[in-house]
This record gives C-alpha cells, structure tokens and sequence, in this order.
C-alpha cells in the first residue's frame, strides 16, 4: 500500500503560515513605538491609538470575516487579508504624518489580520479535517504564539539603529511570499 500526499496538508501548513504571518503584523507596531516617536517626532499616545485600533479591528471583523468565507470562500479571503497586510506595510514606508500610519497600520492592516485571524484556522479544520481536528486546530493557535515569537527579536533586530522602514518592508514582503 502506499501513501500519498494529502492536499488537505498542504492546506493546513499554508493556514498555519499565514497565521504566522498574521501574528507578526500585529506585533509589529510594538517594535515601532520607539523609531517611529524617533523619527518622526510623533507622541507614544499616536501611536499607540494606530496599533490599539489595529487590534480593535482585528477583533471586531473575525465574524465578518467567516461571513466572507462562507460567501467567497476561504482562498479568496486569505487573499484579500493577506493583500491588505502587504499594502498596508509596504505603503507605510512612504508615510509622513501620523493619520497615514492611521490609516495603513490602523486600519488596513487591523482589517487583514482580522481576516486571517482564528476564524480562519476553524473554517480550515472543519472544512478540510475529518479526524485529528483538536490536533490541527491546537496547532493553528500555536502558530499564532509562534509567530510572535519568530518574527519579534528579528524585527526588534531590524530597528536596533533606529530603522523602522526594514520592519515594513520584511512583514510587507512576506505577506506577499505567502
């Protein structure tokens, strides 16, 4: 008997990827805090209102995200998600006042990982898995953690000079790998 290649792990290892990715978007804008007021000159209360309206949106857009994916289709709506991060990071680097990283951080890029957010990795597990489906789902939280974990000393590395456009440009460029 031999064993062949099950698409529904291809499809578990890109939800966990772009989950990954996900959670390193969103904590992004803690390594910011400090370039940013830098460079700029912005007030820590600005910033801090972008990434806290970042998450708000994250939080508030994960129904309507499954909304979405039931009319879509999950492929569509990663897509959709995954491009607004990319735009989101890779047009910030352009940014000058502070309502633009309102406006590509705040809220762009709230609303792309609020569509790749949990309720992705449900959609996946119930669509694509019969059995192991605790397995898969523990393993799609952990790449939440994780991605914080992986993406955060590297990003806090790229902002050691005080730098913050490498930060944009790794999370923007791996939004658009994935």
């Amino acid at each position: 008997m031999t064993k062949r290649f099950h698409p529904a792990l291809l499809v578990a290892g890109i939800t966990f990827l772009a989950l990954l990715v996900s959670a390193a978007v969103r904590s992004a804008p803690g390594v910011l805090l400090v370039p940013l007021n830098v460079h700029f000159g912005w007030d820590r209360a600005a910033i801090s209102a972008t990434a806290a309206l970042g998450i708000f949106l994250y939080g508030l857009v994960g129904p309507f995200a499954a909304a979405l994916m039931i009319a879509f289709g999950i492929r569509r709506t990663v897509m959709l998600g995954l491009s607004l991060m990319a735009v989101s990071a890779l047009a910030s680097q352009y940014m000058t006042p502070p309502w633009h990283y309102l406006a590509t951080w705040g809220v762009a890029s709230g609303l792309g990982t609020g569509m790749v957010a949990s309720v992705l990795g449900a959609a996946v597990v119930n669509r694509w898995f019969a059995r192991r489906q605790g397995l898969v789902m523990g393993l799609f939280a952990a790449s939440t953690a994780t991605g914080s974990l992986v993406f955060l000393p590297y990003l806090a590395w790229l902002t050691r000079a005080g730098e913050w456009q490498p930060v944009m440009r790794v999370v923007g460029l791996s939004c658009l790998v994935l």
